[in-house]
C-alpha cells in the first residue's frame, strides 16, 4: 500500500523552501570564501581560488536575510507546534525513546536551527567586507561567522534526520509538492493579511513593551538580533 503523504501548508513550503535554497548557496559559497582567504584547518585543492566568491556569498546571505523574518513570523505564528514547547526538556530527560520523545527532539533542533541562523545572519553582517581580501582573518566576527556556519551544518543535518525520522520519507517529500488545498490558495493570501490587519487593535504598536511580553522570548530575541544587524551594519556604512 503506498504510503499517505501529509499535506504541508503552502505558505510554509514557499518560506521553507526559499530560506533553505538561499541557505545552502550561502553555505556553499561561504566554504567556498573559506577556501580561498583562509584555509588554516584545511581546505580542497580542486576548488578554485575566486576572489568574487566573498561577494556571491554576501549576496545569497544577504537573500537569506531578507526571506528569514517572514519565516520567523510564520514559526512563531502558525507553525508554533513545530518548534520546542514549554515541557520540552521534562519529555526530553523522562521519555527517552519514545515516541514523543523523537517529536519532542524533532520541535527542538527545529528551534535550535533557527537560533543558529540567526546567529550566521547577526555575525555576517557584523562582518566588514574588505577584511578578508586584506588578509585580516583575526577578527572576532569572523571567527564567530565561521563558527555559526558550521554550527548552521549541523543544525540541518540533524533536521533532515529527525525530520526523516518521525514522518519518513512521505514527510520529506510533502515538502516539495506544488499541490495545494483551496483554503491555502495565494488569492486568499491578500484577504488574509487584510483580516490580520484588521484584528490589531488601535495603539497597539504605541504599546509595544506589552505587546513584546505576550510573545515568546526566543521570538522577541530573534527579531530584536535581525533589527540590530540592520542598524548596526547601516550606522557602519554610514560611519
Amino acid at each position: 500500500m503506498k504510503p499517505t503523504i501529509p499535506y504541508q501548508p503552502l505558505l510554509l513550503r514557499l518560506l521553507h523552501g526559499l530560506t533553505g535554497l538561499c541557505l545552502v548557496l550561502a553555505i556553499l559559497t561561504a566554504f567556498w570564501t573559506y577556501n580561498t582567504y583562509d584555509g588554516r584547518w584545511g581546505t580542497v585543492s580542486w576548488l578554485p581560488t575566486y576572489k568574487a566568491i566573498e561577494g556571491i556569498h554576501g549576496t545569497f546571505g544577504l537573500y537569506t536575510l531578507l526571506i528569514f523574518p517572514g519565516f520567523v513570523l510564520y514559526a512563531f505564528n502558525r507553525g508554533k507546534h513545530r518548534l520546542a514547547q514549554p515541557q520540552a526538556l521534562t519529555k526530553l530527560t523522562h521519555q527517552v525513546g519514545q515516541p514523543v520523545w523523537w517529536y519532542t527532539l524533532s520541535r527542538f533542533v527545529n528551534t535550535l536551527t533557527l537560533v543558529a541562523l540567526t546567529f550566521a545572519l547577526f555575525s555576517g553582517k557584523m562582518m566588514d567586507e574588505k577584511w578578508l581580501p586584506n588578509g585580516e582573518l583575526e577578527h572576532f566576527w569572523y571567527y564567530g561567522h565561521l563558527v555559526s556556519w558550521g554550527v548552521m551544518v549541523v543544525a540541518i543535518a540533524l533536521h533532515l534526520l529527525m525530520n526523516a525520522k518521525v514522518g519518513g520519507a512521505p514527510f520529506l517529500l510533502s515538502m516539495f509538492t506544488w499541490k495545494f488545498r483551496a483554503q491555502d490558495s495565494p488569492r486568499l493570501w491578500k484577504n488574509h493579511i487584510a483580516a490580520w490587519w484588521s484584528n490589531l487593535q488601535p495603539g497597539t504598536w504605541s504599546n509595544w513593551p506589552a505587546l513584546l511580553t505576550t510573545r515568546p522570548k526566543l521570538e522577541v530575541a530573534i527579531w530584536i538580533s535581525l533589527i540590530a544587524a540592520w542598524l548596526i551594519s547601516l550606522f557602519k556604512e554610514l560611519g
